[in-house]
């Protein structure tokens, strides 16, 4: 029970922290792509952000699972937390390091009882056409045969892409661009699948609170009608006896 009330303690404490981390891990991604004359000193301390940033949400990660009652429990629940922690150590590529961040974040993103499912979806939204923009433009720029060479066309093909309308005017040519494309297009469908869910769900909710005060008017109608059927009995009864009471004086006199 300690270990719980401490673990439940150590996400709501680091959660703020984490965001803002990850906020400087995105502008740090952002720098080198979008100005890529930066100088080797810029591109050395975003570099050291990233990493940064990443080794704060494996301490992270090492810390919950330290607290956890039930460890083994605990990575079989969290997996994708561990895979996302020891994806960069595999191969120490840029792009894996942002897919680890996105997804460590998501994670603690669901963790969170206070962000709703709207603000949620809606940040994952511009996460994905943030950082999608800029992983495609990444791998696509130097490509002799691409046409995606401005932050422009990436951000236009991230919406096309996502959207899955898909205008064919600017298509990545490389493997890692397309693969990009399959997971942003998966991401928007998986995206747009949770919204119409949502919409729909408060539909049904509006739908049956309605149902709801419809069925208490009904009853309280019912109630209401029982009572007036009660009192005119009653009135009915009370106006009987009194009649022959009212008889009998009339005969005495």
């Amino acid at each position: 029970m300690k270990r719980a009330v401490a673990q439940a303690r150590w996400e709501r404490h680091t959660q703020r922290p984490l965001f803002g981390l990850a906020l400087a891990f995105a502008v740090a991604y952002a720098v080198p792509i979008v100005d890529p004359d930066a100088s080797a000193s810029v591109v050395e301390v975003c570099l050291a952000v990233e990493w940064v940033v990443w080794g704060a949400f494996a301490l992270d990660y090492v810390v919950r699972l330290v607290l956890a009652g039930r460890r083994r429990e605990f990575v079989r629940s969290h997996w994708l937390d561990l895979c996302a922690v020891l994806l960069p150590l595999i191969q120490p590529l840029r792009l894996l390091r942002l897919v680890s961040t996105l997804l460590l974040v998501g994670q603690r993103a669901r963790m969170a009882s206070q962000i709703r499912l709207t603000t949620y979806v809606a940040g994952a939204v511009v996460g994905l056409l943030m950082f999608g923009s800029l992983a495609v433009l990444s791998v696509e720029r130097d490509s002799p045969n691409g046409n995606i060479k401005t932050l422009g066309d990436a951000v236009w093909w991230s919406f096309t892409t996502m959207t899955t309308v898909g205008y064919g005017d600017h298509a990545p040519t490389t493997g890692v661009g397309r693969m990009l494309a399959v997971g942003l297009m998966l991401s928007g469908i998986a995206l747009l699948g949770v919204v119409t869910a949502n919409i729909a769900a408060w539909f049904i909710a509006r739908f049956e609170m309605d149902d709801v005060e419809e069925r208490r008017q009904t009853e309280a109608i019912h109630l209401l009608t029982e009572e007036v059927r009660a009192l005119r009995a009653e009135v009915a009864s009370l106006s009987g006896a009194r009649v022959p009471g009212q008889m009998g004086e009339e005969r005495g006199r």
